[in-house]
This record gives C-alpha cells, structure tokens and sequence, in this order.
C-alpha cells in the first residue's frame, strides 16, 4: 500500500484499512521507529472511554452469608 505525504507532513489512511482496523475519526495510534521503518499502531481505548463499563450491583449482606454457607 503506498501513501502520499501531504501538506505539514500529513498522511492519510485509506478508509477501507481504516474500516479493518477499527480506527475512526479523534482515535490515537502510537508510533515505533523499528530496523525495517515505521510502526504505526491503534492506541487503546483510554480510562475516559471505558468508565463505568463494569457495572457494579447492590448486594445485600444475606447474599453474601448465603453464599458463604452462614445463615
């Protein structure tokens, strides 16, 4: 695959590399200078992104004893 280098250094990734690795628009890639170029690589979701996933329940203490065999 090659890209053009545009204006103040820019690249673009092509939409379908973009589709196949999920990578949309405000997403950050880091970059890794190795021996054979440049490693481009999608960053993963941030701690902003993923709070509040878990979804933590109430839990009655009768729950618990239950559940530790004391009733």
């Amino acid at each position: 695959m090659e890209i053009k280098i545009g204006n103040k250094g820019r690249i673009t990734l092509p939409l379908k590399l973009r589709i196949m690795l999920g990578i949309k628009e405000g997403d950050y890639l880091t970059l890794e200078i190795t021996s054979k170029g440049i490693l481009l690589k999608p960053k993963g979701p941030s701690v902003k992104e993923t709070w509040g996933i878990a979804k933590i329940e109430k839990i009655e203490i009768e729950e618990i004893e239950e559940a530790l065999g004391k009733e």
